[in-house]
């Protein structure tokens, strides 16, 4: 008995398979590329009070140079946007990982203070310009478009993760190795899982467009409570360690706050990228936003050790899936084209805030020898984010005629 094929039967498109299958890989391979980054970029906290004393340093420049790193790399986001749309989000990512594996490698050899500071600013601003969320952001939205949302909340667990394995890894091996070699250690470990990324980090397949982008129209409110978080997140993660230093906790146990921070971090990006099917981004940041002003009043209010791990906590659930939610409303309805110049003000904005920040904590430190007059502020900055997110007058937010049409 034969079985004839008919060979006009319509075949199911395997378009939307393809992206979901690539959009699934960008978004592991893209967790595993924020694990690097942000793992030795938000590990230089960990590393001021060991580093300030086996180099001679001063803290405070160490701070300073934190805060100047943080700046470069806001201001480079414009030339990464247009990279990322000449060459594409997964070639600027892996060199942006190159970069701040060098960096970790070069601060094993530095032997004055000015180089320290050099290469910490030079390549670590660069490849944290180039390995942030920008990139992660641009390479996920091109692949998923308007579903974009769970991928990116999926992928940016890998921020949380690689600040709570990079941190700790750093605690466990500043006694037995000594500070230089736990910078060469870390930086080698950066160089090899990025020669894996290089592998199989998906392509992001776009037509390149004119020069020029789109107007973030519709976003302004949603833009200023993201320069808002920005400016006491970078102040939490890198300076929260030397607070509970100063209140008389070890550089190892302080170091560990980051480590508290990232799994509560980690679960709430979970939970968030489940969330997101259901719910709307906005609805979450409004939650995210009044949970980051408890923490930070919180802060600002104790002065015992043990109630910073309660700190820690809510700060680290409330804090970093502001990023991916923040990004999934400010991506909708972008031309995929011209995402990278199109998303760069948001990420200037997100880095110039964080590098004000940690300027305004290091004076107030400095005149009041503490961290919790900056955090009185902080609650007073990320109530009015509460505010701004919050249902009013609802900004239109364009739909372009390619998403129309994907």
């Amino acid at each position: 008995m034969t079985t004839e094929l008919n060979m006009n039967e319509p075949k199911a498109d395997p378009g939307p398979v393809r992206a979901r299958r690539s959009g699934d890989r960008a978004a592991w391979s893209g967790l595993a590329a924020m694990t690097v980054s942000f793992g030795l970029n938000f590990s230089a906290g960990v590393f001021f009070a060991p580093a300030a004393a086996a180099y001679g340093m001063d803290v405070t420049a160490l701070a300073v140079a934190a805060a100047l790193s943080t700046a470069l790399t806001g201001l480079l986001q414009p030339v990464i946007g247009i990279l990322l749309d000449r060459i594409g989000a997964r070639a600027v990512l892996l060199a942006g990982l190159l970069f701040m594996a060098a960096c970790y490698l070069a601060l094993a050899v530095v032997q004055e203070t000015w180089q320290f500071v050099m290469v910490y600013l030079v390549l670590g601003g660069i490849g944290f310009a180039a390995s942030s969320s920008l990139a992660l952001t641009t390479l996920i939205g091109r692949i998923r478009g308007e579903r974009a949302g769970p991928s990116l909340a999926r992928a940016s667990t890998g921020i949380n993760l690689g600040q709570l394995l990079v941190p700790w890894a750093a605690t466990v091996l500043f006694e037995p190795a000594g500070v230089r070699a736990t910078y060469a250690l870390l930086g080698a470990a950066g160089l090899a899982v990025t020669a894996v990324l290089a592998a199989v980090l998906p392509r992001d397949r776009f037509q390149a467009s004119a020069a020029g982008r789109e107007r973030l129209r519709g976003r302004t409110r949603i833009l200023i409570s993201f320069g808002l978080h920005s400016a006491t997140l970078y102040v939490m993660v890198l300076l929260l360690p030397k607070h509970a230093v100063e209140l008389g906790w070890s550089a190892a146990d302080a170091g560990r706050l980051v480590a508290v921070a990232a799994v509560a971090a980690g679960i709430s990006s979970a939970v968030s990228a489940r969330l997101l099917r259901r719910h709307r981004p906005e609805t979450l940041l409004r939650t995210m936003h009044a949970v980051r002003a408890v923490s930070l009043g919180l802060a600002a209010v104790v002065s015992e050790g043990p109630a910073l791990v309660a700190v820690a906590v809510l700060f680290g659930v409330a804090s970093f899936p502001v990023i991916p939610l923040t990004m999934a409303v400010v991506s909708r309805g972008l031309d995929r084209s011209r995402m990278g110049r199109t998303l760069a003000p948001a990420w200037l904005v997100h880095q110039l805030s964080a590098a004000a920040g940690l300027v305004v904590a290091t004076a107030l430190h400095a005149v009041s020898g503490d961290y919790r007059p900056f955090f009185a502020l902080a609650l007073l900055l990320s109530t009015t984010a509460v505010v701004l997110v919050s249902p009013g007058r609802r900004e239109p937010v364009p739909t372009t005629r390619q998403e129309q049409t994907t």
